[in-house]
């Protein structure tokens, strides 16, 4: 077929869809957020639906200053959705009526297209059945095993970085973002897969790597194309979804398309290596030991307690996923952050120090750098108070990922705690719901509620999760929970908690523990070696280099113009070796 009947057909198709979306949005009865406030749709076919997404963190954040903890959005083709950041309206969707707001269509049909059938990809029975058997991979036991397990590959990211230094303590500019994102890259593939990808081989080019990397910037250009994934999907065979693909001039889709094949075939191989490994003779190597028993055990567990193989290929590409981009975009930015804090990261220096030198003999208290080789036990890593604070703090303000999409899959009322000011003027507390609303829940706008976190909600102080004395706030307690009530309700005066209730603040998927691990493990190993400052050079007209993060559905660092592109992500940071002056 030719390209202009490729381009004709595609656009008949395309013309057709969203006269469908349309005609059905003019049809139906009058909007259920009719009487919800909300800034005016700016678009007849994007609303303002984009706003959020492109660039979109002031924009987010004057939602919630403007109308409050819920406001109406104008989506794309007509469609009209709940953005909700009132404390009291999450703890309903994210906890006590969990049930009633599930992931949206477009969402899970659309991980499923890109995954398989991973945890991010399943509803219901399957999902339930997925995350108990997925559940003892991030128990605090396992996680003690891995420490010792991933310690070298945070070794070999300093040693990588330490490396490209001048041995005479000078500063060098280094582009830390793609040196983490290789490293949460190695985490992923050795704690959950069993698996080396060889990722902190920087000679090394490698097609999955950089097909992984660049899943998220390209599933972020097809944001527009994702309302049709359930009519698409529910109304063309295979088949046919490869001839849209191929007849759509949209070049993203095809990159995507080619992302997805690579990671797919990836997949089966390590699955199926895994699986002849554990079948040979003495096929248990030390450092794979733990998973490969793991993954033993599950091979002959009863069937009703199996995941089938299309299950486990989903579960493998959503963790290499997952882990990857939210990861490496928090280590990244917490870099930055102690790079522009250079108060903060001495002192949180001296307490690595302190925690290592405790571990010293006598004797090698006499080697002033003998501390740095030492390594903290997973107990004692978690157990940093400055650490732990720094990275919560860090969380709340910059989560890595800001906006989540739910729907209601029956009628319901969604309580609020502060009452918003509807379009009549009037005060409302709660918002009907009919089935099959659409819903954005905020993370960004709810971490950002001064009514929740005080006047100072958007400043990043590490101390507010800190006790006068300096201990860690609700050591023990909830704080530690996954959002919203599986471990009952927070302490009141921790920092989120508020009426017996937890607020979400810091939310936990099932990987939370180890994202904490690994993040503190690299800052406690990098930290111990070298000293990070803002980048000191200028371009050719005398503009120094600005690192500004762009939030667009993930947080996107670039170096704003005149002296970068705006566009390329890169966070070019000053390194060098610590001196003693580095520590407080």
């Amino acid at each position: 077929m030719s390209l202009m009947l490729n381009l004709q057909a595609f656009g008949l198709l395309l013309v057709v869809l969203v006269v469908w979306r349309i005609s059905k949005k003019l049809t139906s009865e009058k909007s259920p957020l009719a009487n919800v406030p909300g800034p005016a749709k700016e678009h007849w076919l994007k609303g303002n639906y984009h706003r959020i997404f492109q660039d979109g963190l002031q924009y987010n954040l004057q939602l919630a200053e403007k109308y409050g903890g819920a406001a109406k959005i104008h989506a794309l083709l007509g469609d009209e959705q709940l953005y909700v950041s009132d404390p009291k309206a999450l703890h309903y969707i994210c906890v006590k009526e969990q049930h009633i707001y599930e992931e949206t269509d477009m969402f899970i049909m659309g991980n499923r297209l890109i995954f398989g059938e991973g945890l991010i990809s399943t509803l219901g029975e399957q999902h339930r059945k997925q995350r108990k058997i997925l559940n003892p991979m991030f128990s605090l036991g396992n996680m003690r095993h891995l420490l010792p397990v991933t310690q070298p590959i945070s070794d070999k990211l300093s040693s990588i970085i330490s490396s490209q230094l001048p041995p005479d303590g000078e500063t060098k500019e280094i582009d830390v973002l793609p040196l983490m994102s290789r490293g949460a890259l190695e985490y992923i593939g050795q704690a959950a897969l069993g698996h080396s990808f060889n990722a902190l081989d920087t000679s090394r080019h490698d097609e999955y790597t950089e097909a992984v990397r660049n899943l998220g910037p390209t599933t972020l250009r097809l944001i527009l194309f994702r309302p049709f994934i359930p009519v698409v999907v529910r109304n063309f065979s295979l088949y046919w979804r490869n001839k849209i693909m191929d007849w759509a001039p949209v070049p993203a889709l095809r990159e995507l398309r080619r992302i997805v094949g690579i990671m797919d075939s990836a997949s089966k191989q390590i699955l199926s290596e895994t699986k002849n490994q554990i079948r040979k003779p003495g096929g248990l190597t030390l450092t794979r030991d733990h998973r490969l028993k793991q993954v033993r055990t599950h091979e002959e567990s009863p069937e009703t307690e199996r995941l089938t193989e299309s299950e486990i290929l989903g579960q493998m590409n959503t963790f290499v996923f997952a882990g990857l981009e939210t990861t490496a975009i928090a280590v990244t930015r917490l870099l930055h952050l102690l790079a522009k804090r250079p108060e903060v990261q001495a002192r949180l220096r001296t307490e690595i120090r302190n925690a290592k030198q405790s571990h010293l003999s006598p004797t090698k208290h006499l080697d002033r750098d003998a501390w740095k080789a030492v390594e903290l036990s997973y107990d004692e890593l978690m157990a940093l108070p400055y650490l732990d604070a720094i990275v919560r703090e860090t969380l709340r303000v910059y989560p890595p990922t800001s906006l989540f999409g739910r729907t209601t899959r029956k009628a319901t009322t969604l309580p609020l705690e502060y009452p918003i000011r509807s379009q009549s003027g009037a005060l409302i507390s709660s918002i009907a719901l009919p089935a099959n609303t659409n819903i954005i829940i905020s993370l960004l706008a709810a971490n950002h509620n001064k009514q929740v976190w005080g006047e100072d909600a958007s400043v990043w102080r590490p101390e507010r999760w800190l006790t006068s004395s300096g201990e860690r706030m609700g050591l023990g307690k909830y704080i530690d929970g996954s959002p919203g009530g599986e471990q009952g309700g927070g302490e009141e005066g921790t920092p989120g908690n508020k009426n017996g209730m937890k607020y979400p603040g810091v939310y936990a998927s099932i990987g939370f523990k180890f994202a904490e691990m690994e993040i503190k493990q690299i800052l406690l190993t990098i930290l111990s070696h070298v000293h990070l400052s803002l980048p000191a050079s200028v371009d050719d007209n005398g503009h120094p280099k600005e690192i500004y993060w762009k939030m667009n559905g993930l947080q996107v660092p670039v170096v704003r113009t005149p002296a970068g592109f705006n566009s390329i992500p890169q966070v070019p940071l000053d390194i060098r070796l610590i001196r003693d002056a580095d520590f407080q």
